[in-house]
């Protein structure tokens, strides 16, 4: 009788452990590094909690299209991998994924902060959690401006100042900056948001967060790096054939003393550098007034689950162990950059798996303040809207009131894409 009971318990527990196991989909895009390391990941992270996760990976190319087409038709995986403006598409409402704040009982979500958080959620639903976090800053080189006699600015004035300085110690062919068609793009932004306070579109409304004046001022802006030999005239870097930066001579020579750069590209602009030549880290330039230092913070790409899931908290086990738990960290690795969890993060330092460099850009960019960025920020309408414009503006052929109203115009008509 006695064995008859323990064999009906283990059966049930049998059953029980049965009934929690899920087979899952898990879909990404990257390179083969990825790939492996993410499958690893899978296989240790199933194991430990029972469920058994199908991968499914493609190169770059292509996977927008055919995630897109799944979530249209209902078929998408149980786990994505999204890129970050991807989310305003699938989930403009906040009701096109998973609400993953449903699932905080089994994600740990203390692992990301506020601004993190903020990014992922759409219609203030957590639609994806980052994977890893990146931020534009400002890198100087040192070298150059030492040669000039300066010291590293803190300030906007001080980097205005320093036009004129550069042209007249080291030559007219030297520059404190640079900014040219995105980036140009990106410091108007910077400096507009930090002015206003608020991001020139507004994540929470889907509306422009600025007035036309408030655009025009942060257009004339630009003008007056120019004006003071701050940066290279529009106009020349088309001239010279829009060479990237890493791949522009006068950067490896020193003739451009600084950029605004993502973090995660440290190591593209600084090999091309000539021996010798030394880059630092600042923090964000600062103005007068301002109500904010304006990072501009983003997260590289998200994990979401599907709103069509059979097994969200399954899905749920499986992520947090990804992107918290030691097993799923350590198959990552770094193979998705430095990680937006705190807990991956130190994990990953006490590994020595993260060059130092990596970390005190990183720690600037999570340290820095700023209010959320639009997912729309990163679409090409919305770049093409700015950039656009702003080059008419460079080129002489319209006044800023002009720019300012057709990127307006056409943010406008592009935000209307994803409110309908």
């Amino acid at each position: 009788m006695k064995l008859n009971i323990l064999s009906l318990a283990l059966a049930t527990t049998a059953l029980a452990s049965a009934a929690n196991a899920a087979d899952l989909r898990m879909s990404w895009w990257g390179g083969d590094s990825r790939h492996l390391a993410t499958q690893e990941a899978l296989k240790a992270c199933g194991e430990k909690y029972g469920h058994t996760i199908s991968p499914e990976f493609t190169g770059w190319s292509g996977h927008f299209e055919k995630l897109t087409t799944q979530i249209a038709g209902g078929t998408e995986a149980d786990i994505m991998q999204v890129n970050w403006p991807w989310l305003s598409l699938y989930s403009a409402k906040g009701d096109g994924l998973a609400d993953l704040n449903e699932l905080s009982g089994i994600i740990d979500l203390s692992n990301w902060d506020a601004a993190q958080i903020a990014a992922g959620s759409m219609a203030g639903k957590l639609n994806g959690l980052p994977v890893s976090t990146t931020g534009r800053l400002f890198v100087f080189n040192k070298t150059t401006w030492d040669k000039a006699g300066l010291d590293l600015p803190k300030t906007w004035d001080d980097l205005i100042a320093a036009g004129p300085v550069f042209a007249e110690k080291l030559g007219e062919d030297y520059y404190p900056f640079e900014a040219a068609a995105l980036d140009a793009s990106l410091i108007i932004t910077l400096y507009g948001t930090q002015k206003t306070g608020k991001p020139l579109i507004d994540p929470a409304t889907n509306e422009i967060a600025w007035t036309k004046d408030e655009l025009i001022d942060a257009i004339e802006f630009y003008k007056t790096l120019v004006d003071n030999h701050v940066i290279i005239p529009w106009k020349k870097v088309a001239a010279a054939g829009n060479v990237p930066l890493h791949e522009n001579p006068n950067w490896a020579a020193g003739k451009i003393g600084g950029t605004y750069q993502w973090d995660s590209t440290y190591f593209k602009i600084s090999d091309p550098l000539q021996e010798g030549q030394e880059l630092a880290y600042v923090d964000l330039l600062s103005q007068d007034g301002q109500k904010t230092p304006g990072i501009y913070r983003k997260a590289s790409m998200v994990f979401s689950i599907s709103k069509n899931s059979e097994n969200k908290d399954a899905a749920a086990q499986i992520v947090n162990c990804l992107l918290n738990e030691p097993e799923g960290v350590a198959a990552l690795g770094s193979t998705r950059g430095v990680p937006a969890s705190k807990v991956a993060r130190q994990q990953l330092l006490d590994a020595d798996a993260i060059k130092p460099i990596q970390i005190e850009a990183q720690a600037r960019v999570i340290d820095a303040e700023g209010p959320g960025i639009h997912p729309m920020m990163e679409f090409p309408d919305v770049r093409s809207a700015l950039q656009d414009n702003l080059e008419l503006f460079a080129y002489g052929e319209v006044d800023a009131a002009a720019a300012a109203d057709e990127m307006i115009y056409a943010i406008e008509e592009a935000l209307e894409d994803i409110k309908s």
